[in-house]
């Protein structure tokens, strides 16, 4: 994993890992745009905040709030639009009554649903366009014509996946020129640690973690079953990142600097909603880095975790 020099705003010193084999430069924690709510006016002040103390990428999805969250983002990140990157996902097609959608990886739908993400985000190209899941029996090459032909003129600058499913995360892998891939992994989804993590290294394909906080879970939110671990088991892993801990980086950044620690990880994009969350995933880029006894001690907190299925 490469790193760059520190970017210094407004106090805050953001630090940029390479996204790999790209240009590109992303900021160590990025902007989930999933969680905003539906006023503009502290939804920009949030996105420029971020901006202005060295957070780059901002991650949307054409399906969030049936595109009112690109609208969001374009709006907000208009007039810094070339320094700001914006990641989009594709694949989920609403239907016209609005009930629900259906997965549509077609290269005609593709085709289709970017000139609306690009005309909801204000931009003539998106720098990550993403397809949103992913199943084996997809028509895959036909989806991979289509980013690349969108590659070919210019209206998206790289493309990747969003899955946590290893049979999909291979075929894109060695099958396509994906540059990322997005997937859930905290101290509580360690899965990708068997597999998929090294397989990505070894192609030099950055991974998007999410879901970093577990919900929340490993920030203050009572235990709750999380994936196959206990409410006892979640307690006890939220209970190593407290202990972990002190003056000088929160919970919520310990368990963002647990997923940074990984070389694997280029980025994590954490959900955003509020100021104060805001403020503690910049303060991130100044918490001390998790000694090795603290990186032990979190391992061994609670048993590892597996995919039982798309193996």
């Amino acid at each position: 994993m490469l790193y760059f020099a520190c970017f210094a705003v407004n106090n805050h010193t953001m630090k940029y890992r390479q996204l790999g084999k790209t240009d590109l430069r992303i900021s160590e924690v990025s902007f989930g745009c999933m969680s905003l709510g539906k006023n503009q006016a502290e939804n920009t002040a949030l996105l420029r905040k971020a901006f202005e103390n060295g957070i780059n990428l901002f991650d949307t999805a054409d399906l969030y709030q049936y595109g009112q969250n690109e609208i969001i983002v374009g709006q907000a990140l208009h007039d810094v639009r070339r320094d700001a990157l914006i990641a989009t996902k594709v694949g989920n097609q609403w239907r016209q009554d609005g009930s629900g959608w259906d997965w549509n990886p077609r290269k005609s739908y593709i085709l289709q649903a970017v000139e609306a993400s690009l005309t909801r985000l204000q931009t003539d190209y998106i720098d990550l366009y993403q397809l949103h899941g992913g199943t084996i029996d997809d028509p895959i090459d036909e989806t991979l014509e289509a980013f690349d032909l969108l590659k070919q003129q210019g209206k998206i600058r790289h493309y990747g996946i969003s899955s946590i499913r290893p049979n999909i995360i291979r075929e894109y892998a060695s099958r396509s020129h994906i540059v990322s891939v997005m997937m859930q992994y905290s101290l509580l989804d360690r899965r990708p640690e068997e597999t998929c993590f090294s397989l990505l290294e070894d192609y030099q394909i950055g991974v998007f973690a999410r879901g970093s906080l577990a919900k929340g879970l490993l920030a203050g939110k009572p235990a709750e079953s999380f994936l196959q671990y206990s409410p006892q088991e979640v307690h006890a892993a939220a209970e190593a990142i407290h202990a972990c801990a002190n003056a000088h980086r929160s919970p919520g950044q310990t368990a963002l600097r647990f997923v940074l620690r990984h070389p694997a990880i280029t980025t994590a994009v954490a959900g955003i909603r509020t100021m104060r969350q805001l403020d503690d995933c910049l303060g991130v880029a100044t918490a001390p880095p998790l000694t090795d006894e603290e990186i032990t001690m979190l391992r061994h907190a609670l048993p590892l975790n597996m995919y039982d299925a798309h193996r």
